[in-house]
């Protein structure tokens, strides 16, 4: 049986030495120790808090998310895993994957962002921490929770506007409005051409006769009268 010093441990559980210290007095991870009153714990342990057995017996998942729209603002990634970890770790909560994006919360073809959603739809995923709504996307986040929800699998928003900065929602509103001016231009043009189109002014123009010459009447209609 593996035995796991208590830094260790406390690195695999992504928590400080004396949180375990705490655990163990509270009882919630209780250390083992040795003749000379050393705590230890075991890989059996470990296996058994984060809900998995020593059978490796596949688990659904914990995963914290964090998204922002640019490169610029990349250190604000580590501040939302930060702060996730420590809502988690006052909870006893282990956290299995962190999933750090970067792209615009309107692009609905981020590749990691997609990859956890096939997870959901796969039964890997239990829970999801998030520190605000628009960190998963910007526009119809209850319907993607509906969708989780359809898989047993739980969306925790941490509500911190902090991580939400004010320029990420004047930028993706400034790009709606580029598409759809866009789209309108477009649209113009069209009409444009379909107002220059002569064959859809009532049909093609009859010139057969030159205008001004008259036209002359068939023989049997000479006369007649």
């Amino acid at each position: 049986m593996p035995v796991l010093k208590p830094k260790d441990m406390a690195e695999k559980l992504g928590v400080t030495v004396k949180t375990l210290q705490k655990w163990d007095n509270q009882g919630i991870l209780k250390a083992y120790r040795t003749p000379t009153n050393r705590r230890y714990y075991t890989e059996e342990q470990y296996l058994q808090y984060i809900g998995k057995s020593s059978g490796n017996e596949q688990t659904r998942k914990n995963v914290a998310y964090a998204r922002v729209s640019t490169y610029g603002q990349k250190d604000d990634l580590s501040n939302q895993i930060a702060f996730i970890r420590q809502f988690a770790n006052a909870r006893g909560v282990i956290i299995d994957e962190t999933i750090t994006d970067i792209g615009s919360g309107l692009n609905y073809n981020r590749k990691k962002w997609n990859h956890l959603l096939d997870e959901v739809m796969q039964n890997k995923i239990a829970v999801i921490y998030i520190t605000y709504k628009d960190r998963f996307i910007r526009f119809g986040y209850e319907w993607f929770e509906r969708l989780c929800q359809k898989y047993g699998t739980k969306i925790v928003v941490l509500n911190n506007p902090d991580t939400s900065p004010d320029k990420e929602m004047v930028d993706d509103l400034v790009s709606i409005i580029h598409v759809f001016s866009g789209r309108l231009y477009g649209l113009r043009k069209y009409k444009k051409k379909l107002q220059q189109d002569s064959s859809l002014k009532g049909g093609e123009k009859d010139d057969t006769y030159p205008k001004g010459k008259a036209v002359s009447q068939p023989n049997n209609e000479k006369g007649s009268g």
